[in-house]
């Protein structure tokens, strides 16, 4: 995302709707006081939420005509583009969190995501790498419709390809689904990279209750000494789910 220089009036009402705080104002000339803003395009995501905001009146928003690999951040960052490789908008998939409807997990089995990044800091995806290479390591396999994966050199190295790297995005998601045998030592895996890793990120875990209707992850979480959030998702199925049980 870029501010044209010669049409910004400097009125700044911009700088309220960037997710990352990263509009600044200028000087034009020493002296005249006369301001102008600017967007460090380094650090902006492109999710284009300025833009969108129709704050401007002056029209001096825009988005640049970027080119790959630049155009990943939009793809991850703006809930209106459409990842080139997926066909699908957003952060580019389904999900492991519509359960209820996808049916992808089963009883015994645990959906892990690792959400990188949140508005205010946003996620490189060089450290989005140093999770997927430790998870890699423990032989998971990731979402293979996933665009985290897409952008993969190699899925079972977790190694991401060179030039997307140092891109930026808004936030991003790493998944798997592994046997509820495994979490412990995958959560393990994803604690011990945690202080590597100079981005915040969540995990979250989601299961299929069982008979008892008891929740089978938190007796793992608990010994773990895991916190859990109290916004807690449950599909209760008032929706009408239409995965069925096998």
């Amino acid at each position: 995302m870029r501010i044209d220089k010669n049409k910004c009036a400097g009125c700044g009402q911009c700088t309220e709707f960037c997710t990352l705080g990263k509009i600044a104002f200028r000087r034009r000339d020493a002296g005249t006081g006369k301001l102008y803003y600017e967007i460090n395009e380094d650090e902006c995501v492109d999710c284009g939420v300025c833009l969108r905001a129709e704050v401007c009146s002056a029209r001096a928003l825009f988005m640049p005509d970027y080119e790959w690999p630049r155009t990943v951040r939009a793809a991850f960052s703006d809930p209106t583009v459409e990842h080139r490789e997926t066909k699908v908008a957003g952060r580019g998939t389904e999900e492991i969190k519509t359960n209820e409807i996808t049916g992808r997990i089963k009883r015994g089995f645990v959906g892990i995501s690792c959400e990188m990044g949140r508005p205010s800091v946003g996620a490189r995806f060089r450290d989005i790498e140093k999770v997927a290479v430790a998870l890699a390591q423990l032989g998971v396999e990731f979402e293979p419709n996933n665009p985290c994966t897409r952008l993969m050199a190699d899925p079972q190295t977790g190694i991401y390809k060179e030039e997307v790297k140092n891109e930026k995005v808004l936030s991003a998601i790493i998944e798997m689904i592994v046997p509820l045998a495994r979490m412990t030592e995958i959560l393990t895996a994803i604690r011990r990279v945690a202080a590597e890793v100079d981005c915040v990120f969540c995990v979250d875990l989601i299961s299929v209750l069982e008979q008892d209707n008891t929740i089978p992850t938190l007796p793992l979480l608990k010994s773990l000494q895991w916190s859990v959030s109290l916004n807690g998702k449950m599909n209760t199925g008032l929706g009408r789910p239409l995965a069925k049980e096998g």
